[in-house]
């Protein structure tokens, strides 16, 4: 796939451009749309996949358990911390109730790989929530067409929203809601996005697919649930004197 080196290469580049005047002002509006997200996902542990700029994602969580994943661990917020990498989590199988991912998936070489290891690790009726980088956005533009496209961030994949739901169907999950943000250029001066904060009300007005950054929320869905049919539509049929199995979905003995 892509990106700019390995992974545990990434991390201090990437932490040092959320250290940034446009990292912290991204920061600042994810955190903002998280803090009404998190306290609406229920479960007693949560797990923060990734800390760019060493920012605390969890800080609006409701759960007692909160555990920050990063290679290798640093000081961030009063959580546990937890050395290992996102494509091998160090956690045991439906194990975690809320997985908040903060741009790791266009910085890893294996993002669905990333997301498997996210379904085994939640458990059913659990949450993710994916923070990333829009490639259709100014962000994306200047991806494609800034210069210094080999820095960080832009030598990263950025991931559309229609890609990620699509895996995340296909490992189980449903989309169950999310956010856009940031629809400001990525300029490092102050002065400037002061001048155009206007943007992020008009955006989500006029233009809602085209922020820099998508907040994504997916419920993982219990495998091996049908929805129950109506007993009416079906009738046991007799065979040699015995009723066979009622179909799949069906209470036994329904006539």
């Amino acid at each position: 796939m892509h990106i700019c080196g390995a992974p545990a290469d990434v991390r201090p580049a990437l932490h040092s451009w959320f250290s940034s005047p446009l990292g912290r002002s991204i920061h600042a509006l994810e955190l903002n749309r998280l803090r009404d997200i998190l306290p609406r996902l229920y479960g007693p542990v949560a797990v923060q996949i990734g800390r760019p700029g060493g920012a605390d994602l969890l800080d609006a969580s409701l759960a007692t358990t909160r555990v920050v994943l990063d290679h290798p661990p640093t000081d961030v917020g009063s959580g546990s911390q937890v050395w290992g990498e996102a494509e091998a989590l160090p956690l045991d199988s439906k194990s975690v109730h809320t997985v908040v991912l903060a741009h790791m998936l266009e910085f890893s070489h294996d993002p669905h790989q990333v997301l498997r290891e996210v379904g085994r690790v939640l458990q059913p009726e659990g949450h993710v929530v994916v923070v990333g980088f829009n490639p259709f956005s100014l962000f994306g533009l200047r991806r494609r067409l800034g210069p210094r496209r080999g820095c960080i961030p832009w030598c990263g994949h950025f991931l559309s929203v229609t890609r990620v739901r699509d895996w995340l169907a296909l490992l189980d999950f449903e989309f169950s809601g999310g956010n856009m943000v940031y629809y400001r250029p990525p300029v490092q001066r102050a002065v400037l996005r002061d001048r155009l904060y206007f943007l992020e009300r008009a955006g989500d007005r006029w233009w809602p697919f085209m922020a820099g950054v998508y907040i994504l929320v997916a419920r993982k869905r219990e495998v091996g649930m049908t929805p129950i049919q109506p007993q009416w539509r079906q009738r046991k049929k007799v065979t040699s004197g015995l009723a066979e199995p009622a179909t799949k979905g069906m209470k036994r003995g329904a006539s």
